[in-house]
This record gives C-alpha cells, sequence and structure tokens, in this order.
C-alpha cells in the first residue's frame, strides 16, 4: 500500500484577517509552493489574536497534519503572540535566541535594536530559525512529534488473531474496544469521534512513549472519510 503524500495545513491569525482591513496574501503562496514539492496543502483555518484559540487550532492541526505553517502575529508589538501560543501548544518555555538577537541587531544597529524590536528575537525552546532576507527577523520551526515506539496499525481481528499465540512484551494497545484482550493487559481507549481522535492521537503517543513502550498497537479508524486524516497519520507513525 502506497503511503499518501505529506499534508499540511495553513493557521492564519489575525485580527484583520477576520475584519475584512486586510486582505490575506499568503496562503495562496504557500499553497503553491507545497504543491511544487509534492506536499497536499489540506485545510486552512484562520482565528482572531487569542491565545486560547490560537493554541486549539495549532494543536488541532498538528495533530492531523504532517506540516502547519502560521502566518501572522510574530511581530514586536504586545498583540503579536503568536510565539507565545506555539510555546504554549507545544508545552516549551519562550527565551530570547541569541543568534536571533544578533541578526536583529546587525540588521537595526545597536542602538535601534530595542527592546520592543528583539521581541522578534524570542523563540519557543528548542525551535530553530528560518532566514528573513527581507527583514531579518526570523521565523522559527518547531519540530514536530515523532513517536519512539514502534506504531502498528491493526485490524481488530488482527489483534485478536496475533494475541493467541503469545502477549507481546512491553506493547500497549490504543482500541475503541477492549474485546480483542485477553483479560490483564492494559489499553487505552481511541475516542470514538474522529476529532477528538485526531486531537488526542499525539498526546497518547507521547505519553506511551514516557512509559517506555517499545511498540504500540492501534486498532485501524473507520474507512469513513471523515477518518482519513487520523489515517494518515498513523501510516506515517508507523511507517
Amino acid at each position: 500500500m502506497n503511503n499518501p503524500p505529506p499534508s499540511a495545513a495553513v493557521l492564519v491569525i489575525g485580527n484583520e484577517i477576520l475584519s475584512g482591513r486586510t486582505r490575506d496574501a499568503n496562503v495562496q503562496t504557500i499553497g503553491a509552493a507545497l504543491a511544487e514539492i509534492g506536499i497536499r496543502l489540506r485545510e486552512v483555518r484562520v482565528v482572531e489574536d487569542r491565545q486560547d484559540a490560537i493554541v486549539e487550532a495549532v494543536n488541532a492541526l498538528r495533530a492531523r497534519y504532517d506540516h502547519v505553517f502560521t502566518s501572522g502575529g510574530i511581530g514586536p508589538t504586545h498583540d503579536d503572540i503568536t510565539t507565545d501560543c506555539i510555546a504554549a501548544a507545544f508545552g516549551r518555555e519562550v527565551r530570547h535566541d541569541a543568534e536571533a538577537v544578533r541578526r536583529l541587531t546587525a540588521y537595526y544597529g545597536a542602538s535601534e535594536a530595542t527592546e520592543v524590536r528583539l521581541r522578534m528575537a524570542r523563540v519557543p525552546l528548542g525551535a530553530s530559525l528560518i532566514d528573513n532576507p527581507v527583514s531579518a527577523a526570523p521565523g522559527m520551526l518547531a519540530s514536530h512529534y515523532a513517536p519512539r515506539a514502534r506504531v502498528r496499525m491493526l485490524s481488530a481481528m488482527n489483534i485478536s488473531d496475533r494475541l493467541k499465540n503469545a502477549a507481546p512484551q512491553a506493547t500497549a494497545f490504543w482500541l475503541r474496544s477492549p474485546q480483542t484482550l485477553p483479560p490483564g493487559l492494559q489499553w487505552l481507549r481511541m475516542p470514538d469521534d474522529a476529532a477528538a481522535c485526531a486531537h488526542e492521537l499525539f498526546a497518547r503517543l507521547r505519553e506511551l512513549d514516557a512509559a517506555g513502550v517499545d511498540e504500540i498497537w492501534i486498532e485501524a479508524p473507520p474507512l469513513e472519510a471523515i477518518w482519513d486524516g487520523v489515517r494518515d497519520r498513523l501510516l506515517r507513525a508507523s511507517a
């Protein structure tokens, strides 16, 4: 079975977009650039400059797609909150990056590299910089999570058949129903709702990784189109 092409989403952030005062010019550019390298842009969302809305959208999109691009809200003013929201979504601290400070100081000059402008040197801990040849204020790349454990996506019948011989060691199960498991084996319940499943998917995988699980067996999602995003992510995790 061929793996699906990598997927992406764009999150446009800004009250000015929602009010109609500003016309977005980034989605078309991003979509065209992604298509050239074989990445399929599958969703675009627009949210207001509100932390809970941004964090919720980032987490929902990164649970479903391989790449998430944000647009807006990384300038020097107090209402440019995207950096803090990305950090909150990934559970990381925000710090001034020494290289970003150096680039901004070189661009503006030491006397003009004010505290306000150096807000643009703040990045989530662990993120890498993306060059900006226009204004020197860098973008940032926060790595998407890939599970350490081996992930297997199996039908409920397949799981049942494999367990008839011997229960695997250091294995966890994420299922919609425990009926396929012999008594005594630990399992996590997979949400019945596709949206909830997409939101929880990588949170559950992180939880199992942290517990030292070597292999994760996940019951294959239903074939309905609404589950396509979850299935795509699982295919990539199990590749």
